[in-house]
C-alpha cells in the first residue's frame, strides 16, 4: 500500500486518513480531568451523613434480591475464610483492595499507550465509558457496603423500619484487621464515599485490566491467565465485606456498556476521518 494515489482524470492526490498522533501529555491531561470529574461526582452524591439511612435501606433491598435468588452467601463465605489460619491473610486483601484498583489500572493504561497505540484509544474510551456509567449508579443508587451493615443496625440506621433490625454477620475487616488506611477516619474519610458501592468499579476496572493485558500480549494461551486478576478481585471484595456479588455483576454490566461506548466512538471517529479525507481529495472548483 502506498501513501498516496492519483485519481485518473482529475489529477487529485488521495491521502489516506490517519489517526492523529498520540501525545502523552494530552492523554495525561485527559486522565486527570476525567478523574477530577469522577471524584467530584462520586463524592458529591450520597456521601453525606443524611445518606446513611438510604444506603442502608438499599443494601437490605440487595439482600432481599440475593435471598430470592438463593445466592445470599456473603456471610458464610467470609466466616469460612476468616476461620482459616491467620484469618486468611485478610489484611493483605485489604491492602490489595486499597491499592491495586488504581495502580494496576493506571499501569496498564500507560502500557497500552506504549505497546499498542493503535488500540489505545479504544481501550481508553472503554475505560472512560465504564467509569462514566458507574457514576450514574453511584449518584442514583446510594448503597451501603456489607461490612457496615451490622454497625448501622446497632447505631440506628434501620430505626423505624417495619422489618426491624438484626445483625447480618459480616465483619468490617478494615476496622478489625486493618489495611493501609480506614475509610471512615482522617483525610481518607473526606475523600472517599463509602456508599458508592453499586456498581463495583473494582470488578469492572479489574476485568478491563485483564482484557487490556490480553490485547497487549496479543497471542498465546498464557495471556488468558490475565483473568485471574478480576477473579482475585471478586474474591477480595466479597471476603473483605466491601461489596455484594450483585455489585460485581453490575460492574460487569457497566464494563459491557463501556465497550459499547468505545465501539460507537470508534465508528464516529472513522466516519469523520473518511469525510475529512473525502474533502481533502475532492478536485478544486474551477
Amino acid at each position: 500500500m502506498t501513501d498516496t494515489t492519483t485519481e485518473a482524470g482529475t489529477g487529485a492526490t488521495a491521502v489516506p486518513a490517519r489517526a492523529p498522533r498520540l501525545q502523552w501529555w494530552r492523554e495525561v491531561a485527559i486522565a486527570i480531568g476525567f478523574y477530577l470529574v469522577y471524584s467530584y461526582v462520586r463524592n458529591r452524591f450520597g456521601a453525606g451523613p443524611e445518606s446513611k439511612d438510604i444506603a442502608f435501606r438499599h443494601a437490605r433491598g440487595v439482600i432481599r434480591v440475593e435471598k430470592a435468588l438463593g445466592l445470599w452467601f456473603e456471610p458464610r463465605l467470609q466466616r469460612w475464610y476468616l476461620g482459616l489460619p491467620g484469618h486468611g491473610w485478610v489484611r493483605a486483601w485489604n491492602v490489595f483492595y486499597g491499592t491495586a484498583h488504581f495502580f494496576v489500572t493506571i499501569g496498564l493504561l500507560a502500557l497500552a499507550f506504549w505497546k499498542v497505540p493503535e488500540r489505545y484509544r479504544f481501550l481508553r474510551t472503554m475505560l472512560a465509558g465504564t467509569t462514566a456509567l458507574a457514576l450514574f449508579g453511584f449518584a442514583s443508587y446510594t448503597l451501603m457496603p456489607p461490612r457496615l451493615l451490622d454497625a448501622s443496625s446497632e447505631f440506628g440506621a434501620c430505626r423505624g423500619q417495619a422489618e426491624g433490625c438484626h445483625r447480618y454477620g459480616i465483619i468490617d475487616t478494615i476496622d478489625h484487621y486493618g489495611g493501609i488506611w480506614k475509610f471512615s477516619q482522617g483525610e481518607v474519610a473526606q475523600l472517599s464515599n463509602q456508599y458508592a458501592a453499586m456498581p463495583s468499579l473494582h470488578f469492572g476496572w479489574s476485568t478491563w485490566c485483564a482484557i487490556t493485558l490480553v490485547v497487549i500480549i496479543g497471542k498465546g494461551r498464557l495471556r488468558w491467565l490475565a483473568f485471574l486478576y478480576p477473579a482475585a478481585t471478586l474474591f477480595c471484595i466479597l471476603v473483605t465485606g466491601n461489596h455484594f456479588w450483585l455489585d460485581a455483576f453490575f460492574g460487569g454490566v457497566a464494563l459491557t456498556g463501556g465497550y459499547g461506548v468505545a465501539r460507537v466512538s470508534q465508528r464516529l471517529h472513522e466516519h469523520w476521518a473518511e469525510r475529512g479525507a473525502d474533502r481533502a481529495t475532492a478536485p478544486a472548483a474551477t
